[in-house]
């Protein structure tokens, strides 16, 4: 299978999304993700997005070009988009971790981004993968929703 995985960040065109509007954002991206077997998470913080999407390639570039064209987004930075042996989130259609910046400067190697940065729109790759990694490593799963 051409599995991949797709990391980006954006900018959120409203200045800060309600729990509400995230709450329909995430419902809308979860049965989208599930009818296409895409997986993934969504981190949302202060006006930004940082989004993992996985699936195979056609499908995510798919997806992404819908994102690109979502007028909720601006600013869409892809960071990454690679080859993967096996999905970081293979059980969440859209994993939602509730998690602030204050937490995830707490994560060894993200300590000098977060404890400084106020925005997704500052994750370079180095950083992006480090984040990535303590996900997926099963650091913070618990807050996963």
């Amino acid at each position: 299978m051409d599995l991949v995985h797709c990391i980006y960040c954006s900018a959120s065109t409203s200045a800060e999304l309600s729990r509400r509007e995230l709450a329909v954002l995430l419902d809308k991206c979860r049965r989208n993700n599930a009818k296409y077997g895409v997986t993934g998470m969504l981190l949302y913080q202060h006006g930004s997005f940082f989004q993992v999407l996985e699936g195979r390639r056609r499908t995510v570039d798919m997806l992404f070009e819908k994102i690109l064209a979502d007028p909720l987004h601006t600013r869409v930075t892809k960071i990454i988009l690679e080859p993967i042996a096996e999905r970081a989130f293979g059980e969440w259609s859209m994993a939602y971790p509730r998690i602030t910046f204050r937490e995830l400067a707490e994560i060894p190697g993200l300590n000098d981004f977060f404890g400084r940065a106020t925005s997704y729109l500052e994750l370079g790759e180095g950083t992006a993968k480090t984040l990535l990694e303590a996900f997926k490593e099963g650091q913070w799963r618990v807050s996963l929703v």
